[in-house]
């Protein structure tokens, strides 16, 4: 399919337009990572998150009211998958420790609740667990089935049969929990999934995360440099860097503008910025495989004139394999849920900064290595 024939658009004559274009960009996406940075998500900069799962549909604003002021610092809340499901991020990957004897205290008063004539104690308490003294073993089981039916990590200290302790583990989610049952006791949820990283993690993760793309960069040098020339592996290379850094910028840019969209940085965003190193690699290849074609036929062309009839007759591809791959991102954008929408922007973005660099900023430094070097290229 083309939607253009037999185009003669002079693309390296325009290129110092595009430079300025590129510039421009640039220096607004570097200004903002130095100045604003980037917002890292709790795979890097260690944290909790808990997705729950409530029985009915929940006014996500109601939720982030109840959660605002319980003492976890800064609490992300936000729709996870339906109009019944809430993502909850937190900084804190334990229980604060001016918490703790509040939900010592919860969880005392539920046992008197539902065992009013029983007589039990605390036999020891830390930061993330409540043992508790029971009158015998049967009373102890009996404790413990009940607080894990409401939702208390609850166990018995060993499976011995005169065994009288039982611990009930204490974590940011049970906190949360606690504080949702009592604002909505009329609609009942359970936690579906609980992460926690701690900061170690995140700063080996954050590290990994770039010699994983700095990797895949050399990788991609090499083997441009052996399929084509050196300076075609440097003009494809320097369009990568052009197209992660714009999209690294514009993340920045954009933290906290738009309502709804998550622009921290996560492992799926890590993984999205690689995808868009392969996908902005392979429309170059296809650019420079058709300018290699003109110069190896009109060998006594003009650099700048092979370098433009390669860009010609493969923008049409280009344009019809950028367009139908936006429309399936824009779908996962607005339809994929929380979790995806991140990923999907990277990816929308990616694809229309390396959709213009493979036809601006690659080519073009083919053709001013060999202008500066004064070096004829050939094949």
């Amino acid at each position: 399919m083309r939607l253009v024939e037999n185009l003669k658009i002079d693309f390296i004559g325009k290129r110092k337009v595009a430079y300025i274009f590129s510039g421009i960009l640039l220096l607004l996406g570097i200004g903002s990572l130095l100045i604003r940075g980037l917002e890292l998500g709790i795979d890097f900069k260690g944290g909790s998150e808990i997705t729950l799962e409530f029985e009915k549909a929940i006014d996500i604003t109601d939720i982030r009211n109840d959660l605002s002021n319980i003492g976890l610092g800064n609490i992300e809340v936000k729709t996870f998958g339906g109009e019944q499901g809430v993502l909850v991020r937190s900084e804190s990957q334990s229980i604060p420790s001016e918490i703790f004897p509040k939900i010592v205290t919860s969880i005392t008063e539920f046992i008197k609740a539902n065992f009013p004539d029983m007589q039990f104690s605390v036999a020891d308490s830390s930061r993330d667990h409540i043992t508790f003294k029971l009158p015998d073993p049967v009373i102890a089981r009996q404790v413990s089935a009940k607080l894990l039916a409401h939702g208390f990590q609850s166990s018995l200290a060993s499976k011995e049969a005169t065994n009288v302790d039982l611990v009930v583990r204490v974590t940011i989610s049970d906190w949360i929990q606690e504080t949702l049952r009592e604002k909505h006791a009329d609609n009942k949820f359970f936690v579906s999934s609980e992460t926690q990283v701690g900061p170690k993690i995140g700063s080996e993760l954050k590290v990994d995360a770039i010699i994983s793309i700095l990797l895949a960069l050399v990788v991609i040098l090499i083997y441009i440099g052996f399929r084509f020339k050196f300076a075609f592996a440097v003009g494809a290379v320097a369009a990568l860097f052009h197209d992660v850094f714009i999209t690294l910028g514009i993340f920045s840019l954009l933290y906290g503008v738009i309502p709804g969209l998550n622009l921290e940085i996560s492992v799926s965003i890590v993984a999205a910025f690689l995808t868009l190193i392969g996908y902005s690699i392979n429309d170059t290849v296809i650019v420079y495989d058709r300018v290699r074609e003109h110069l190896k036929i009109h060998k006594t062309a003009q650099l700048e004139e092979n370098i433009n009839k390669g860009i010609n007759n493969t923008i049409s591809r280009t344009i019809v394999t950028s367009i139908t791959t936006l429309f399936v991102i824009t779908v996962l954008l607005i339809f994929g849920g929380e979790v995806l929408r991140g990923f999907a922007f990277v990816m929308f973005l990616g694809i229309l900064i390396g959709t213009y660099s493979s036809i601006f900023v690659a080519s073009n430094f083919v053709y001013e290595y060999s202008t500066k070097s004064k070096k004829k290229i050939q094949f």
